[in-house]
């Protein structure tokens, strides 16, 4: 199956997710458009230069008018975050960057599906469903999908088993406001709370561990690898081709991307993560699941938390 992606930004995360699409046969063509264009090149024939190795695909550098066709257009461009700040503090500079690249490339690319990466993604997802004036089900943001495998990752090394069968989100902001639904979390099916009593054969591990340890590793784990290494890469890179994998197939699949809500969990005319329902046609629908009392305080204080940055922005 065909499936052309445009990638708006071909910094560390951009050529990162085209040589991941490419890698997982989840792209077919992927076109990479960045203001600095011989670094578009470069990376573009980088990559082309390894497919021979790969499926049948093709990369090149292009144009806004190179987008033509998209099925998928992925917007990593903005200035990143530095060592010491937040991602909200990014954010009337990179709104500005999302209106200039919002106002191009749908000129090009109005049915395509888009997925905004770049920080703070839940304002610019925002912000991008703002400029356009696209459906909403077309617009949405990564959220806290990578926060989630964060987590999930984490969990794995704690109770010691597949990662694949951890299942537990991150809600809220992409952000320090961000918080772990532990109500819904499981082990293979079984609740987190009963998991190690449920295991019938004496374990000689320990799974002893605070729940807000686990949170602080999640909402720190970015900002630690942006200090060591200047950015993050192949987590976030990782996400986006997972997304555009859940994309191309034909089943459903929650994920907790950002996506606009519009009246779900009292929230409204506000882009943040909970789960909710994607497939080839985009964000089909929010997934209200229940929430724990506190797990829904903490969803509001999150939205609040957005609200108040966002009520700051000239948009």
């Amino acid at each position: 199956m065909k499936n052309k992606v445009t990638i708006i930004g071909a910094g560390s995360v951009g050529a990162a997710t085209a040589y991941s699409l490419l890698s997982r046969d989840v792209a077919s063509e992927v076109v990479l458009i960045d203001i600095n264009t011989e670094k578009a090149l470069g990376e573009a024939l980088d990559i082309k230069q390894a497919t021979p190795f790969l499926d049948n695909c093709d990369i090149y550098a292009g144009s806004y008018s190179d987008a033509v066709g998209s099925d998928v257009v992925i917007i990593t461009s903005g200035i990143g975050r530095r060592p010491g700040q937040t991602r909200l503090e990014l954010v009337q500079t990179n709104v500005g960057i999302i209106k200039s690249i919002a106002t191009e490339i749908v000129k090009y690319a109005p049915n395509a599906l888009y997925i905004l990466v770049a920080n703070p993604v839940d304002i610019l997802t925002y912000a991008f469903i703002k400029y356009t004036g696209l459906p909403k089900n077309q617009v949405f943001g990564t959220g806290t999908v990578l926060d989630t495998i964060r987590l999930r990752t984490r969990l794995a090394e704690i109770y010691h088993v597949n990662k694949g069968q951890v299942h537990a989100n991150v809600l809220g902001e992409h952000g320090d406001s961000s918080f772990v639904a532990w109500s819904t979390a499981t082990i293979a099916g079984v609740p987190l709370d009963e998991y190690t009593s449920a295991i019938a054969t004496p374990m000689n591990f320990s799974t002893e561990y605070k729940r807000e340890d686990v949170e602080t590793y999640v909402k720190k784990s970015g900002g630690k690898i942006i200090s060591r290494k200047g950015c993050t890469v192949y987590g976030i890179a990782t996400t986006s081709m997972h997304i555009v994998k859940t994309l191309k197939g034909d089943a459903e699949t929650a994920l907790t991307v950002s996506s606009l809500h519009e009246g779900e969990y009292g929230l409204k005319d506000i882009c943040l993560s909970s789960l909710s329902l994607v497939d080839s046609n985009g964000v089909k629908s929010i997934i209200t699941q229940k929430l724990s009392d506190d797990e829904m305080r903490r969803l509001y204080a999150s939205a609040e938390a957005l609200r108040t940055v966002m009520n700051g922005v000239t948009f």
